[in-house]
């Protein structure tokens, strides 16, 4: 029982450091990268979405049909449940703003996106491992 919960104790230590690390180092690299070079390979793929509250994370994003979509991994998307929240985006270099929301209800149209955002999951990955769909309408 002892080095059960030992184990159990290492193990969010481990979660805990992993999310620091990924908050603290590297979406402040990616920023700074996103930021200075708008038409390298990472921009290809990834946007600055900043919220209302001004918390800024990199996302992998697609851009269709004049959507903008991106999968939501953690618990941030809550706050585009429901009505869902304006948000400001820069992709490749271009500042713009919109409105989004998260998808919950639709699966197929989920797993459609999800084919062409996020390829190479896979196929074997349960859904709700796989994140939760985003779907922002830019403003005009």
């Amino acid at each position: 029982m002892k080095k059960l919960l030992i184990a159990t104790l290492i193990a969010l230590l481990g979660l805990a450091g992993f999310g620091v690390w990924q908050v603290k180092i590297v979406n402040p690299a990616v920023e700074a990268e996103l930021k200075n070079d708008p038409s390298g390979e990472r921009a290809a793929r990834t946007m600055l979405l900043t919220f209302v509250d001004g918390k800024t994370i990199p996302v992998n994003y697609l851009e269709e049909n004049g959507k903008i979509y991106a999968g939501a991994d953690g618990g941030w998307w809550k706050r585009f449940s429901g009505k869902g929240e304006p948000v400001d985006m820069l992709i490749r270099g271009r500042a713009m703003s919109g409105y989004a929301v998260a998808i919950t209800d639709d699966p197929a149209y989920t797993h459609d996106i999800f084919s062409r955002l996020r390829p190479k999951v896979p196929a074997w990955l349960p859904d709700w491992l796989n994140g939760v769909l985003i779907e922002i309408t830019p403003d005009q």
